[in-house]
């Protein structure tokens, strides 16, 4: 690399990050991508991680290993902490700065609890590797608790599971959990029978998976209540404690509650001083540049942009791919002196999502498909999206295994000492 070429400094290495440095693979510019953690990641199946159905490596890969063979990249794992727009320069968490020409914030999302930050603490969210190893102790370890309870009101609290969100990670974990609990772990323990636990999700809004078709949304909820899952509609989850949840005015009993209701934007767009929407994303123009700095582009889950139709670009994988390559676009017409591209324009192929086994739905605009052939259409989408062979082949091999036996291959407990000593203790 040499001092002469433009420096693009991405921060993000997942989809919109990626997608933008790979697309930028022959161009003439020198790239650091600067992520927290060392791999990419393919969120739309961290659930699976976190229900014991994969592995962290199945649905992850090291930055530096798919990179390795371009010649224009660094990779640095470190975290923004602050950002310098006028100077352009970034800030790390060692203290080190770095100098940019061009940069591409897309550091995703995190949760949102609506101002109830305490709740974090009874009702973990899925957003990273972290979160779904964490969320899978705590789901395996309910049903160890409830086999070496005595009292049968603790025990009953243990069996007691709900997930707080209707959207697409709610209904995927409500959907497998229950089969966990209705065939996984079947014939397993000798004081519990893991089939009668409660398996709830709790939708404030009217139905479940909102961003779907009305006809679609009650297909899954019959799919999910064929599971055994029960469904709670229109009312808000009031309050969270280590105990249970109130929804409404009822006090519900429930030792392990899991959050998928809400979304915040990564912090990094507020370092910018720049207009946010309510949920801390960044306003882009229609170049997905920061409004006053041409040199700054927001992509994926941080950039907030209205479509032609009037409704704002969703925070979905496709979306921030494309946004990702959109940037390159304009960067390399720069480079080129060429006009710009026409501004961004997203290009939605449709919604997924698998509620359990031989259970989906698919939108894809005109044809709208439940069922099986949706949970066949589903599979073979999210396993061609994966990269590396290697991680395609194991996860086609782990869902072949858990389609026939119903067995689930990682369903190891690992860190049970990390857990509070009350709720080792059930008190």
């Amino acid at each position: 690399m040499t001092a002469q070429r433009m420096r693009v400094v991405i921060v993000g290495g997942g989809f919109a990050g990626l997608w933008a440095a790979r697309a930028l693979a022959t161009a003439k510019v020198e790239i650091v991508l600067i992520d927290r953690g060392n791999h990419h990641l393919f969120q739309p199946l961290l659930y699976q991680v976190a229900t014991a159905g994969l592995s962290a490596p199945d649905i992850a890969a090291p930055l530096r290993h798919i990179l390795r063979k371009q010649n224009n990249v660094e990779v640095r794992m470190a975290t923004v902490t602050g950002i310098d727009a006028a100077s352009k320069r970034i800030v790390l968490d060692d203290g080190a700065t770095l100098d940019f020409d061009v940069l591409l914030l897309a550091s995703g999302a995190t949760h949102a609890y609506f101002g109830n930050d305490h709740w974090a603490t009874h009702a973990p969210g899925l957003k990273s590797l972290d979160d779904a190893l964490d969320l899978r102790r705590k789901l395996l370890l309910a049903f160890e608790r409830a086999e070496a309870a005595t009292d049968p009101a603790e025990r009953a609290a243990w069996l007691s599971f709900a997930i707080v969100g209707g959207g697409p990670t709610g209904v995927e974990l409500a959907g497998t959990l229950a089969e966990i609990a209705r065939h996984t772990l079947k014939d397993e323990f000798h004081n519990i029978n893991p089939a009668s636990a409660r398996v709830r999700l709790v939708e404030a809004g009217p139905r479940v998976l909102a961003a779907f078709p009305e006809d679609l949304s009650a297909k899954a909820k019959r799919q999910l209540e064929k599971l055994g899952v029960e469904i709670s509609l229109g009312t808000p989850v009031k309050d969270i404690s280590a105990d249970g949840y109130i929804l409404g005015d009822t006090f519900m009993p429930a030792k392990t509650v899991v959050w998928a209701a809400g979304v915040a934007a990564s912090p990094l767009g507020a370092m910018l001083g720049v207009p946010l929407d309510r949920v801390g994303r960044v306003q882009v123009q229609p170049d997905l540049s920061v409004p006053g700095h041409s040199d700054i582009f927001v992509a994926g889950d941080l950039a907030a942009l209205l479509q032609a139709n009037g409704r704002p670009v969703p925070g979905v994988a496709p979306a921030a791919k494309q946004m990702g390559r959109y940037v390159t676009q304009v960067l390399r017409a720069r480079l080129a002196g060429r006009a710009p591209p026409p501004a961004f324009a997203y290009k939605d192929y449709g919604n997924l999502a698998t509620i359990g086994r031989m259970a989906a739905v698919v939108d894809l605009g005109k044809l709208k498909v439940s069922g099986l052939l949706a949970w066949w259409f589903w599979l073979v989408m999210h396993v061609f999206f994966l990269i590396g062979f290697r991680n395609r082949l194991v996860v086609l091999l782990n869902w072949w295994w858990a389609y026939w036996s119903y067995q689930r291959a990682a369903r190891i407990i690992l860190g049970a000492s990390r857990e509070p000593a009350e709720a080792r203790d059930g008190e």
